[in-house]
């Protein structure tokens, strides 16, 4: 009982205090869950981010829910689920019976500028910390720099040419290339 506690108050933390969802949300994930408790590995997250970019859900809540089955099994996997979910639900439900009357004022319009800006470099601080873990484990480097920045490059092209075109054609072209360019794993015994 008490891990499935840890595990519901630790998202619903995580679900509070981190605005802007999704990938606002994997730099917290990391502190909480890698770093502080160790519950999953940097592999782990990194590779649940991936898998939850391309599955139905939001990412932060794919990701609680991978870790608490991880920890708890299914018990573990609702708990930390129900804790990312109930704190968005009680503050959208607040927001929403108070937005227009708080948007009145020029310090609540004044507050989500900032708040937009928190956002932003919270994405980019999870974005760095995955790109580094990323290259700690990459053959050669070079060739992984060259991949990130041509894959950045094209996601901001395709952004300010207002082309829409799916993150997980990106992901699948991603992992083609990877394949071609650091081959197929080698069993034991040196077969391919």
């Amino acid at each position: 009982m008490n891990t499935l506690m840890e595990l519901f108050l630790t998202f619903a933390k995580i679900g509070t205090f981190t605005f802007g969802g999704g990938y606002a949300m994997i730099s917290l994930i990391n502190h909480e869950c890698v770093e502080k408790r160790q519950w999953i590995t940097p592999d782990e997250l990194t590779d649940i981010t991936v898998i939850a970019e391309s599955t139905p859900g939001p990412i932060a809540i794919n990701c609680a829910t991978y870790t608490g089955y991880k920890k708890a099994g299914f018990t573990g996997a609702l708990a930390a689920t129900f804790g990312m979910i109930l704190p968005s639900f009680i503050i959208i439900l607040l927001i929403s019976v108070l937005f227009q009357k708080w948007m009145q004022y020029q310090a609540v319009i004044n507050a989500f500028r900032g708040i937009r800006i928190a956002v932003a470099l919270l994405i980019i601080m999870a974005a760095v910390t995955m790109m580094k873990k990323m290259l700690m484990k990459t053959k050669n480097k070079k060739v992984g720099i060259l991949l990130a920045a041509t894959f950045a490059c094209t996601v901001l092209a395709l952004n300010i040419l207002n082309i829409h075109f799916s993150t997980i054609y990106l992901i699948i072209i991603a992992g083609i290339i990877g394949l071609c360019i650091y081959g197929l794993p080698k069993k034991a015994g040196g077969k391919s």
